[in-house]
């Protein structure tokens, strides 16, 4: 839904493939890869035949750069795939709170302090990804790239969801 300023809020936003992997670190085979095997489809607006263009929303945009970050540190695309599916289950609530761990077999979800603390205390190596420091890149990157309003096709240069946010919250005061 448009705000009073003309604004799409951040929902009505998508970015496009090319912008998806400018932003997520990942090139385009990647996304095309991966939105074909169903690992991260675009939740905006799929491919519908040749010359459609997907459209990957803020949070896909945050789930694939995950999966690069993932991938880099040696976590195989299977149990990547079965991270992804957790999450997606959950409705990817409060995803910028949480942190995923990984001891490179298996991926965890961790929400607390103690939940991390305790899988530290395994006495294996393990890895963390804190999901707020890759949505804040996210917002960085995306802020010098071009969004697209669902609704008209127009194109955002620099569109910030954080901007809007708080431009939405600072109207409701």
């Amino acid at each position: 839904m448009p705000s009073g300023d003309g604004e799409a809020a951040p929902a009505e936003i998508g970015y496009r493939g090319p912008t998806a992997c400018a932003a997520a670190g990942i090139t385009y085979r990647q996304l095309d890869y991966w939105a074909r095997t169903g690992l991260v489809e675009p939740s905006v607006r799929p491919a519908h035949g040749s010359g459609t263009q997907r459209l990957y929303s803020f949070r896909d945009v945050v789930v694939l750069k995950i999966v690069k970050r993932f991938l880099d540190t040696g976590v195989s695309l299977q149990n990547i795939r079965t991270a992804v599916l957790h999450l997606r289950e959950q409705g990817f609530s409060d995803l910028e709170r949480m942190t995923l761990m990984s001891d490179g077999a298996t991926v965890y979800e961790c929400t607390s302090p103690d939940e991390v603390h305790a899988l530290l205390q395994g006495g294996q190596g393990v890895f963390g990804i804190a999901v707020g420091v890759v949505w804040r890149d996210v917002e960085s990157a995306l802020s010098q790239l071009h969004g697209e309003r669902v609704d008209t096709g127009e194109t955002l240069v620099g569109h910030n969801p954080a901007d809007e946010l708080a431009r939405r919250r600072n109207r409701a005061v």
